[in-house]
C-alpha cells in the first residue's frame, strides 16, 4: 500500500516526459519523483500498440517496485496504447496523457484545430473518443511528425535547422487555416521556441503538461497521498539506454545532473544494472 512519503513515478519513451516532470516538480516541490526513460525502445510512435502496452506494463511494475504511490504515463503514445489496461492491472492511481482537444475547441475562433502527435497516438482509442466527445462543430486536422522526437532526444531544439524541420511538418496544417495547435507528444514542448516561430502569433499552442501536473495533485489529494510540506523533494532517473547520454540531455533540458541509473530489459521485465 502506498504512503504519503513514497515517490511519484513518471515514465516516457525517452526525455519527452521531462516536460511533464518539470511541471509536477514545480507544482509539488516537496514530492520525491522517480523518472524512467525507456530509451532502448525509442521511439514508441512507430511501434505497434501491443508492443508499447507491454513496455508500459513492465515499466509500471518497475516503478511500483521503487515504491511509486502514483504512476504518470508521461507519453501520449503509451497512454493511447496502455492507459486503460494499466488501470485495470495495477492497484495504484495511474495518470495519463491525452491530446488537449477539449480546451482547443473552447479556444478556437476559426473552428480549425491542428493536432500533432505520433502515428500510434492517433491510432489509439483514447484519441478517437476525445474527437467524438469534444470535436463536434469544428474541423480537427491531425499530423504525425516522424523525426521530431529524435530531434529532442538529440538536443536539437532551436535554430535554423530545427525550424526548417518543424516547418515541413506544420505547413499542411497552417494551409488549412488552423488557429490552435495541440501538442500531442510530450517531447514537443521542448521545441516550443521553434514552433512559435513557425506558426506565428496568430496560432495558439496548447501544451497539456501543466494540466497533467494539476491532475496529479488532485489524484494525490483525493487518495490521501499528498506529502506533508517538509523540505524539497528528491529526484532520481532511470534509463534503459546509455546513462551518460541521458545525463547530458537531462542537463540541457532541466539543468539537473541526476542521479541517473541504468536498467535492462529481460523477459519483459526491468532490472537494475
Amino acid at each position: 500500500m502506498p504512503f504519503k512519503d513514497n515517490p511519484i513515478g513518471i515514465f516516457d519513451s525517452g526525455v519527452g516526459g521531462l516536460s511533464v516532470w518539470r511541471e509536477v516538480a514545480r507544482l509539488l516541490p516537496c514530492e520525491d519523483i522517480v523518472y524512467f526513460a525507456d530509451s532502448a525502445h525509442l521511439p514508441y510512435g512507430e511501434r505497434s500498440l501491443e508492443e508499447v502496452r507491454a513496455f508500459s506494463e513492465g515499466i509500471t511494475e518497475f516503478l511500483i517496485g521503487e515504491g511509486a504511490k502514483v504512476v504518470v504515463v508521461a507519453c501520449n503514445t503509451a497512454s493511447a496504447a496502455a492507459l486503460y489496461s494499466l488501470r485495470e492491472r495495477f492497484p495504484i492511481p495511474i495518470v495519463g496523457m491525452e491530446p488537449a482537444v477539449k480546451p482547443a475547441v473552447s479556444l478556437t475562433k476559426s473552428g480549425r484545430i491542428g493536432v500533432i502527435a505520433t502515428k500510434a497516438t492517433f491510432q489509439g482509442l483514447l484519441f478517437q473518443r476525445l474527437v467524438e466527445r469534444f470535436g463536434q462543430g469544428v474541423e480537427i486536422y491531425t499530423k504525425a511528425c516522424p523525426g521530431l522526437v529524435e530531434m529532442v532526444e538529440e538536443g536539437l531544439l532551436n535554430g535554423k535547422e530545427a525550424e526548417e524541420r518543424v516547418k515541413a511538418h506544420l505547413e499542411p496544417l497552417l494551409e488549412k487555416g488552423i488557429d490552435v495547435l495541440v501538442l500531442g507528444c510530450t517531447h514537443y514542448p521542448f521545441l516550443r521556441e521553434s514552433l512559435e516561430k513557425v506558426v506565428g502569433p496568430g496560432v495558439s499552442i496548447i501544451d497539456p503538461s501543466e494540466a497533467v501536473a494539476r491532475q496529479v495533485k488532485r489524484v494525490l489529494e483525493s487518495n490521501g497521498l499528498l506529502r506533508e510540506e517538509r523540505g524539497k523533494g528528491r529526484y532520481s532517473f532511470f534509463t534503459s539506454g546509455e546513462p551518460e547520454r541521458f545525463r547530458s540531455i537531462l542537463r540541457l533540458l532541466t539543468g539537473l545532473e541526476g542521479p541517473v541509473f541504468g536498467v535492462r530489459w529481460e523477459g519483459g521485465k526491468v532490472s537494475k544494472l
